[in-house]
Formats: structure tokens, sequence, C-alpha cells
């Protein structure tokens, strides 16, 4: 392939001297060389300033980053954590971010209510209702509060993934064909059988 280009652009560089002079051209075209050079490939161009890049504009340009900023925040830092309202009570855990597919955290899933997971039930509370602050005092852990009261929470809708809801219409789908599961699991059992 690579000799199939040189060849090519051997051709294309005698063609174009060839026809040069038929066109008006003064100067004489340079002697062809028997076989052209490889072509090198050009270096990155470098940017005029280097100072003028800020550094986490890194991820915008699409290089790696090789560090976190000060700006940035990790997932970690809100998996888990638990979110403060205004009189420094916790409301629930962060379960999960949810993200848009080009990008941005649209909001923190908080499991809210029950007692160590049980019976608690997911919010998606909207990132601008979340301030992040940072404990320096406390390796720069992070502390995530609200203005929301457990009690708002609560009475929030349920945040379902599309997972939650395709079982969902599994079920329905289940329920509306008129089968059953039978209670120690296995097959199914038509809802119509004649009870004995």
């Amino acid at each position: 392939m690579k000799k199939t280009l040189s060849t090519m652009a051997a051709a294309v560089l005698l063609a174009s001297t060839a026809i040069a002079p038929a066109f008006g051209q003064a100067q004489p075209a340079p002697p062809a060389s028997p076989a052209p050079a490889p072509a090198t490939p050009a270096a990155p161009a470098a940017p005029a300033d280097p100072a003028a890049k800020p550094a986490d504009s890194a991820a915008a340009s699409g290089a790696y980053l090789t560090e976190q900023s000060e700006t940035q925040v990790s997932a970690n830092d809100y998996i888990g954590k638990p979110v403060y309202n205004a009189e420094d009570k916790s409301i629930g855990d962060v379960n999960d971010l949810i993200m848009e597919e080009n990008g941005g955290i649209v909001a923190a899933v908080i499991g809210v209510g029950g007692f160590l997971g049980i019976g608690e039930k997911d919010v998606a509370l909207p990132m601008d209702k979340i301030t992040m602050s940072r404990d320096a005092d406390n390796n720069n852990e992070v502390r995530l509060t609200t203005t929301e009261t457990a009690e708002a929470l609560q009475s929030a809708p349920e945040f379902k993934t599309l997972a939650d809801k395709q079982a969902e219409a599994d079920q329905t789908t289940t329920s509306s064909t008129g089968t059953q599961m039978p209670a120690g699991g296995g097959g199914t059992t038509p809802s119509t059988a004649p009870s004995k």
C-alpha cells in the first residue's frame, strides 16, 4: 500500500511538471528523481503559548488527564457519602449519580427513609440542589449538603432506573398473560388451573 502511494505520488509529480510548461510557466521543472524519498510525518504543531492553555481544559481538547485539578471531583467523593440538611442531620446517602450521555451529572440518587438500606427508596435530587464543600482539616474530605428536608425527600417520587422500568414491564406482561411464579420458584403455572 505504501509503495503504491509512493508510486502514485511520483506519477502525479511527474505529470504536473510535464504539464506546467504548457500553461505558460516560465521556470523549467526540476529533474525528477528515480524514486521519491518516503514522506516523513509532520510533527504536531506546538501551541503558540503553552501558558495560555489551562491544565484542566485537557479533557475538553481530548487530551488525557494526568492529575485531578482543584475544580474536579471524583464520583467516589459522592457515592456512599451522606447528604446533610440545614440542621446538619444526615437525610440519606448517595447511591448513584445520573449522567447525560454527552457529559455532565444531572442528579444524585439518594437513598432516603428505611433503616440500614431496608425500606429505603431512591430519590434523584438535581445536582443544583446539592452543595459540595471540602473539609481542609480532614484530608479535603467532601461534605454534601442540601436545603431539602428529610420529609421533602421522603415524599418525593421514587427514582427508577431503566432496569427497574424493564423489570416492572416484564412483571406486568407476566401478570397479564395469566402466569404466575410458584412460591418455591421454578416453572410457571397457569392462573386458570383448577384448584384442588
